[in-house]
């Protein structure tokens, strides 16, 4: 069924009036022009109702795109990006095991936070690169977007396997490994955003599953295989592994040609035609920018803060949690499987709320999850570090590595629509990048803080968990204050069921 985007309530609400509209094509421009549409910065300073009337305008023009909304098509495309997210994700989703090992291991003369800095610059380059990759997206669309990044993520692993010094942790998988991700992982959600709109949270929210997949299958891999083959021949088998997935998944990938701009030239242009390679590659590389202008409409602002406290927080226990249960004394065996038992968690943690958040709100439900995983930091981290009990201690670790995944899981898969909440669908590529643009720095910096925390505090995890605790309450109050503008720009409150 194809369904064709309405100024309806509970669809996607559009860019506000304030913020200048990127990469219309000549045909848009003109049906602007003759609705007498002014989109600039001086529309800072007009009247609410001017306002509402331009942002039904902008509307109307994003009623010219429609979106299959399923079929076989829209499916397998989310069906090549879980794939993506298998591999790309799961990697990100096993840095528990990786840090754990290490930190026993090769690493064992150095400390918690100079490990944590690989895996911090491997985070920041993951989401850094969007600012780049998004408006090479938005005019060429996945193929070699991917094809680049499975060189690199691959390639990083093999590396990674064969390394033994710091600085070779830090350059095949932080850097090389961390470029690839970022590649990958960009494309792979932009793409599933052209071929839904009304159902785009579940969609998502059933493509980035792949990560919390992967996260169960690649640390069980490292775990089984390494008694038996050791550590480095482990990690290549799951560097094969995502060969095999990443063919598969680009092969399905793809963007639509009616949502990619500068791919094809206007028939009536007499300019150098844009589809022309290198023409429309040098046009895609001068845009790259950081979109400032983005940032006169506060949602997007308060949106951008709040994913920063999030991705502060959320690859802290994804990082930590095998460590802090081998600290806690608990068997082996079982601390290198408790990212294993976070990840099922977030299996469900990744579509559910993506489903409820079409019929309930996307910040609605961002809420409920962020307010959800702060609950279950305070009520259940924290407390493991005073039972006395070991069995007590191995009960409430497995709580709390369910339900955080459960709740973490809409960390990844709802800040997209969130995003792509408040922009037009062809700005998501490049509003996507730029949010990220800022929040990969707290992806940088949050694992490395984390562990100078546990470092300092002589091995106690009791600051690290509670740096955890207050990101999600940042991330919350931001939250919250994005819906409250957003409402506000509305004219009027819809309660639990408005489109945020």
């Amino acid at each position: 069924m194809t369904t064709t985007a309405e100024p309806q309530e509970n669809n996607t609400l559009q860019a506000p009036t304030d913020l200048p509209v990127l990469s219309l094509s000549v045909s848009q421009t003109s049906q602007l022009q003759q609705q007498n549409v002014h989109v600039g910065e001086e529309q800072l300073k007009s009247d609410p109702e001017k306002d509402d009337d331009s942002i039904k305008s902008l509307e109307n023009d994003e009623d010219k795109v429609e979106y299959p909304e399923g079929g076989r098509k829209a499916w397998s495309v989310v069906f090549g990006s879980f794939l993506c997210m298998v591999a790309s994700f799961g990697a990100m989703n096993t840095l528990g095991t990786l840090q754990a090992h290490l930190s026993k291991n090769q690493l064992i003369n150095h400390s918690s936070g100079e490990i944590g800095w690989i895996f911090g610059v491997y985070s920041f380059l993951s989401f850094f690169g969007g600012i780049i990759i998004g408006p090479v997206f938005d005019t060429f669309g996945p193929a070699w977007l991917l094809r680049i990044g499975t060189v690199f993520l691959v390639a990083g692993l093999m590396l990674f396997s064969i390394s033994s010094l710091y600085w070779h942790y830090m350059l095949t998988f932080g850097v090389l490994a961390g470029i690839g991700t970022c590649l990958i992982f960009t494309p792979a959600v932009a793409s599933v955003g052209h071929w839904f709109l009304v159902k785009r949270a579940y969609a998502t929210g059933v493509a980035t599953t792949g990560g919390s997949i992967g996260g169960i299958i690649f640390p069980l891999i490292i775990q089984k295989a390494t008694p038996q083959i050791g550590f480095a021949w482990a990690i290549r088998t799951v560097g094969f592994v995502q060969i095999f997935l990443l063919i598969c998944g680009m092969t399905l990938v793809r963007a639509r040609p009616e949502v990619i701009h500068g791919r094809k030239a206007p028939e009536t242009s007499t300019h150098t035609p844009s589809n022309i390679p290198g023409v429309a590659l040098w046009r895609a590389l001068s845009s790259i920018r950081i979109d400032l202008k983005a940032f006169l409409d506060p949602r997007f602002t308060l949106t951008t803060i709040s994913v920063f406290f999030i991705e502060w927080a959320v690859f802290v226990p994804l990082t930590y949690i095998t460590s802090h249960a081998l600290n806690l004394g608990l068997p082996s065996d079982l601390s290198y499987q408790f990212l294993a038992i976070l990840n099922v968690g977030s299996v469900f943690g990744r579509w559910l709320p993506g489903f409820i958040a079409d019929k309930m709100g996307r910040f609605n439900t961002m809420l409920i999850t962020v307010c959800f995983c702060m609950i279950t930091v305070l009520g259940f981290w924290i407390p493991s570090e005073y039972v006395s009990s070991l069995e007590g201690r191995k009960a409430i670790m497995i709580v709390f590595a369910l339900l955080y995944g459960f709740g973490s899981g809409s960390g990844i898969s709802l800040t997209p629509v969130c995003v792509g909440q408040i922009c037009t669908t062809k700005e998501y590529g490049t509003k996507f990048g730029t949010c990220y643009f800022f929040v990969s720095f707290g992806t940088l910096t949050g694992i490395p803080i984390a562990g100078q925390i546990v470092s300092a505090s002589g091995g106690s995890y009791i600051g690290l968990i509670c740096f955890t605790a207050a990101s999600y309450v940042g991330a919350f109050v931001f939250f919250f204050a994005a819906r409250w503008v957003g409402l506000g720009m509305q004219k009027k409150s819809r309660g639990f069921k408005s489109i945020y």
